[in-house]
């Protein structure tokens, strides 16, 4: 071997009855094969702490035993005697040169870049990058082959049919207050990085990151898969929440007007629903929303996770500000909404200092009630929320996890019912006692308002052209 081996041409072994050409087309140096004695001539002039691992005696007795060579990763004896090849070499193969030698390759040079490109955040993206779903049986990771690299563009929203067969989603979590959900779309662009609904991509084979705020999916047949559902014998009311694993007021609401055409027909069967979005479009259905509120078939909750724009910029990159949030809280109860304000997720070392600023200036907006949940990390979203912090608060990033596993259990996710909203220790019982104190120092109420089901009418059973009772 030359005796530095920074940046030069090194010599390695080549085990078996073939020497192995690692030189290219453009290489300036031919291989040169030589004897075993010139490998252990390059050897012996190793400088620096190399060298003292010669002088050491640390490679003798695994260099050679009874004459022959010995192969320090299984100790197989080779058969054919060694040959030295001096070549340009890779990192991999001075590895096993340090392997073969058990020796640390870090004694002799510093270990080499990170060959994978980084994740890099994205311009109004919440994710920074696209991980692979906990069900695929490939990973995918970009690397840097070492040719110019064009800046990423930031990716585009695409939109696609879903030929979804039913409508509502049931549930039977004592951690939440409905039983039955619906979701007009898949995805969701509002691109908050901790949505704990990043995952559900996962089941349609894409991933929970880039994918989830990209590549979104409608229901056409909303309408009419919402009026076959309650049109069914022994269907019993009770409210609809109105998107829980996606916003119904996202962006693309403005175009495809889903969730509006779905509040008209709820309307027109006074069956009452229920809403959380970060969305200040909401406003645009206000009317829709005081003639079920009227009937007492309504109720909304606003998110917001602080006051702070530019962290919200940065953790919810399409969401509205929360100035306009609060503005969207005053319009609701202006128009005779009943609407109040959820502090979710509260993060520790985040915003959580900002929660009895939220409560405050909700109710200054004519919020009447409030809700809080504490940050949770289900499946890929905890890798999605490390890589977030560590581009935009590395400085908070220890801290912050250090609370989260205490309050989680020892875990990123703690999924038991009764302690995944509000978590446990002592941390969430601060949490919890701060909540209670100021919603009972502003007269929030910690309860959604009651909703009236007994005006449910089933929509008309359809007919077929002659008049008949359709069978399907």
């Amino acid at each position: 071997m030359a005796p530095r081996l920074r940046g030069e041409a090194q010599g390695v072994f080549a085990r078996g009855f073939q020497v192995v050409d690692g030189t290219g087309a453009d290489h300036h140096q031919k291989p040169v094969i030589g004897a075993m004695e010139d490998a252990m001539d390059g050897l012996a002039g190793l400088e620096g702490r190399s060298g003292r691992l010669l002088r050491n005696g640390i490679l003798g007795e695994d260099l050679f035993w009874g004459g022959q060579f010995l192969d320090g990763l299984n100790a197989d004896i080779v058969r054919n005697r060694p040959v030295f090849v001096r070549h340009e070499t890779t990192h991999s193969t001075l590895v096993e040169i340090g392997a073969f030698y058990r020796i640390r390759m870090e004694d002799f040079f510093d270990p080499p870049p990170d060959p994978r490109l980084p994740s890099r955040p994205r311009k109004g993206r919440g994710a920074v990058g696209n991980v692979d779903h906990r069900f695929t049986a490939w990973s995918r990771q970009a690397e840097d082959d070492g040719w110019w690299q064009d800046e990423t563009p930031a990716p585009a929203t695409h939109l696609r049919v879903d030929n979804a067969k039913s409508i509502l989603s049931w549930n039977e979590s004592p951690d939440l207050g409905f039983d039955r959900s619906l979701n007009p779309y898949r995805g969701c662009e509002h691109g908050c990085v901790y949505c704990y609904a990043r995952p559900t991509h996962a089941w349609l084979g894409l991933s929970p990151g880039l994918d989830f705020e990209t590549r979104l999916f409608y229901k056409p047949d909303a309408v009419s898969l919402l009026r076959t559902e309650l049109a069914a014998p022994g269907y019993v009311c009770q409210p609809i929440a109105l998107g829980t694993a996606t916003d119904a007021y996202q962006p693309v609401e403005r175009t495809q007007r889903l969730t509006r055409a779905l509040l008209e027909a709820l309307i027109g069967l006074d069956h009452p629903a229920t809403l959380v979005t970060k969305s200040a479009l909401v406003a645009r259905d206000a009317d829709l929303w005081s003639t079920l509120a009227s009937r007492s078939l309504a109720a909304i909750a606003v998110s917001i996770t602080g006051l702070d724009s530019e962290l919200s910029r940065r953790l919810e990159p399409r969401a509205a500000t929360p100035a306009a949030r609060l503005r969207t809280v005053q319009t609701l109860a202006d128009a005779g909404v009943p609407v109040g304000v959820l502090v979710a997720p509260i993060i520790p070392a985040l915003n959580d200092h900002q929660l009895e600023a939220v409560l405050e200036a909700a109710c200054d907006h004519g919020a009447r009630f409030a809700g809080y949940t504490l940050l949770r990390l289900p499946h890929e979203v905890a890798g999605l929320f490390s890589e977030w912090l560590a581009h935009h608060a590395p400085e908070k990033a220890a801290r912050l996890m250090a609370i989260l596993y205490d309050l989680r259990g020892g875990r990123a996710n703690d999924p038991t019912f009764g302690r995944r909203m509000t978590g446990l220790g002592h941390y969430a019982d601060l949490i919890r006692q701060r909540f209670e104190l100021a919603c009972r120092r502003l007269g929030l109420a910690t309860q959604w308002p009651q909703l009236d089901c007994s005006r449910f009418r089933p929509p008309a059973t359809t007919r077929g052209a002659g008049g008949q009772l359709s069978l399907f």
